[in-house]
């Protein structure tokens, strides 16, 4: 790469990497943690409509079974089959919410299902990807991950 085009390239960078660090204004950390709460408080009542509010027509969602639920109508009929299928009540505890843009944040969450008729409860790892539209945030899509047992 020759000297003038490794300026560009890096001045590229850098301006990106400017656009990218934009603080969200304030008040935007407590609304997605907000809509993942409603999400969870959603799921555990079973609420279809409550549910289907919450994401942008084309969210989707891959469930640590290797599922991917593509669509909102598909990720909520999966996503309550699921809860009716596996006894245990849930809780999503959101520990950190980071923004990638002025429109665009991440929320990474603790998910844990309780134990519950003889099914064991499981620990897993939560990423909500969150879009603000007119309406407010909205989940854009879910990734699901079960922690890797340690190597030994």
């Amino acid at each position: 790469m020759t000297r003038s085009r490794a300026t560009v390239f890096a001045l590229l960078v850098l301006g990106s990497a400017t656009a990218w660090t934009q603080p969200q204004p304030k008040g935007d950390d407590a609304a997605v943690r907000d809509v993942v709460r409603r999400y969870a408080e959603a799921r555990e009542r079973r609420d279809r409509e409550a549910l289907l509010a919450l994401f942008t027509p084309d969210a989707d969602q891959l469930v640590s079974s290797g599922e991917w639920r593509r669509g909102r109508e598909t990720l909520v009929t999966g996503a309550l089959a699921s809860s009716a299928s596996s006894p245990g009540s849930r809780a999503i505890d959101v520990e950190r919410v980071r923004p990638l843009g002025k429109d665009v944040a991440i929320a990474d969450a603790r998910y844990e299902i309780g134990a519950a008729a003889g099914a064991p409860g499981r620990s897993m790892w939560s990423t909500f990807v969150l879009e603000r539209q007119t309406a407010g945030w909205r989940i854009s899509a879910i990734r699901n991950m079960l922690p890797a047992p340690a190597p030994r």
